[in-house]
């Protein structure tokens, strides 16, 4: 599963191949097979912001999620069983997973951010018997404990596990902690991840065993051939996103490369810097929203000493602009990559091969053919836009969407495998990605993709976060309205207004700019940090049907 060495990524791709075995289990492979080698090594780091960190070694992983892993099962826990964790980054989150998966059950992650309606929905419609949670978590669940038919047993971090619920650390402490494993083959399903719902209610995308091993050559591309000697990963990402912990925990753990956690869940740009100056962390994973907040913090080196190596960055466009700040401040270039919950990691950049462009998303990994289709299933030339598509088989591609065969058929033409996103390729290989199907703009016969406007509102000064939508306009169709939240102590004023319009009509092109600008004080953001700009079109549409009379 790894990449053959070379100069060139088309040399590189031209040698690989995969190399899927008939059986594989997640858990052993990120657990088990470390510690019968290296038990000692150090698998996980703590960050703790008023002391010393806490390090786990593969050994006591190992021997944590055996216990574990008997403790679900004295639960009724079976294979093929839904295993809900609502959790923060930590060792217990990790535990957690790597039993499920030797038990062959399914994992579904849950972010503790989520509100109890779409905590209620991910629950209902995995069917999950059992939840592994925080005492917060805990006091969320027992609002709808009622509506929630097939869970039977939730498990409770901390030393909070009174009432219905069982302790975290009395269900490991009491079962024995060797292997345990079962032989699962890598089409098993293995976890489940609720789409984002940016267009729609979530979906469940079920994956298999082998999903992790379709991640690793995407993970190499961007973080340069990790690993590497003195490599250690961390993200703000939640665990609970694949961006978490199908490109940072998993593989970390299968590549040997420690990865830091952080309890946090509010994203503070002070405190990335201080985890990674204080952790010596060398390679993350920051979602481009984070990196556009990071950019505020003025000359962050001056009392941060970083050693990154790679950055690496995806989930949403990342744009020029903040392409070529990393670049200026943090002395090191961004590698973007592509993928989305269903099919990840499968474009990506890598500067030290050379693979790099601001504004791409990069070319495809080695393993995977990508290409941009149009309607009917045809690739189109390069310079057309079209539909980003993905060729099955794959191993990183999702099995099929939990109890929802029509959404999964739907989801194809023949072999390609629909994205949703609208992009484009170049000569030279490079993709660009303008936006989902319905994020698009249409304006006086242009199609406006709102990711190239959201990254030059970023580069003007006194903005911080923007996001574009169209509004329905009876002469030009739609008309380009921006929501935008200003840096701390700007004026959100008419002038304001005025100077982000001509900053972007004059960056680039009159068609472009916001006819329509609104201050904000936040965007709507899923939990990994995409803007839903379904909520500010039908913000956007409802005030032209009330202008209108309509």
């Amino acid at each position: 599963m790894l990449l053959p060495a070379g100069e060139t990524l088309e040399d590189i791709a031209s040698r690989f191949s995969w190399d899927v075995p008939e059986f594989f289990n997640i858990g052993s492979a990120v657990s088990d097979d470390w510690a019968a080698r290296e038990p000692e090594r150090i698998c996980l780091e703590h960050f703790n912001p008023d002391g010393a960190p806490e390090r786990l070694s593969y050994g006591a992983l190992a021997r944590r999620s055996n216990a574990f892993a008997r403790g679900l099962r004295s639960l009724g826990v079976k294979p093929g069983d839904r295993v809900a964790l609502m959790l923060p980054q930590g060792f217990e989150t990790a535990i957690a997973h790597v039993a499920i998966y030797k038990l062959g059950a399914i994992a579904v992650p849950l972010a503790l951010l989520f509100g109890v309606e779409a905590v209620e929905h991910r629950l209902t419609a995995s069917g999950a018997t059992a939840l592994v949670t925080t005492a917060t978590g805990r006091d969320k669940i027992l609002a709808i404990r009622e509506r929630l038919s097939a869970l039977e047993t939730i498990i409770v971090t901390g030393d909070d596990d009174g009432g219905d619920a069982v302790g975290f650390d009395r269900l490991e402490q009491g079962h024995p902690d060797g292997p345990i494993a079962v032989a699962t083959r890598a089409d098993d399903p293995a976890l489940m991840i609720f789409t984002s719902g940016t267009t729609g209610p979530p979906k469940g995308a079920l994956h298999g065993h082998r999903v992790l091993i379709g991640h690793i050559p995407g993970v190499q591309t961007h973080h340069e051939f990790m690993p590497q000697p003195g490599d250690k990963l961390w993200t703000p990402a939640d665990w609970a996103w694949a961006g978490g912990l199908l490109n940072v925990l998993l593989p970390g753990l299968l590549l040997g490369v420690p990865v830091v956690s952080s309890r946090a869940q509010k994203f503070d740009p002070e405190l990335a810097y201080r985890i990674m100056a204080e952790m010596q962390v060398r390679n993350a994973f920051i979602p481009p929203t984070a990196l556009r907040i990071m950019r505020t913090v003025t000359d962050p080196l001056s009392r941060h000493r970083l050693d990154l190596r790679t950055v690496g960055s995806g989930g949403e466009a990342l744009g020029r602009e903040t392409y070529d700040w990393a670049q200026r401040v943090l002395g090191l270039t961004i590698n973007e990559f592509y993928g989305q919950t269903e099919c990840n990691l499968v474009l990506a950049s890598c500067a030290m091969l050379g693979v790099s462009r601001g504004g791409a998303i990069g070319k495809p990994v080695p393993g995977h053919e990508v290409a941009v289709i149009d309607d009917q299933g045809t690739v189109v030339p390069d310079g057309t836009s079209g539909q980003i598509a993905v060729s099955r088989p794959d191993p990183v591609m999702f099995l099929g969407y939990w109890q929802n065969d029509a959404a999964t058929e739907a989801k194809f033409i023949g072999d390609w495998m629909l994205t949703g996103d609208q992009g484009v390729r170049d000569a030279d290989g490079y993709f660009s990605f303008f936006g989902r199907d319905d994020d698009v703009i249409t304006s006086s016969g242009y199609r406006i993709g709102p990711g190239e406007i959201e990254d030059c509102l970023t580069g003007h000064p006194a903005v911080v976060l923007a996001a574009a939508v169209g509004k329905p306009d009876a002469i030009r169709t739609e008309i380009v309205k921006a929501y935008v939240v200003v840096a701390p102590g700007v004026s959100a004023d008419a002038e304001l207004a005025e100077s982000v319009r001509d900053w972007v009509k004059t960056r680039l092109s009159a068609h472009e700019y916001p006819r329509e600008i609104e201050f904000v004080d936040s965007l709507p953001l899923t939990t990994t940090g995409k803007v839903i700009r379904r909520e500010l079109r039908d913000r956007a549409i409802a005030e032209a049907a009330a202008a209108s009379g309509t």
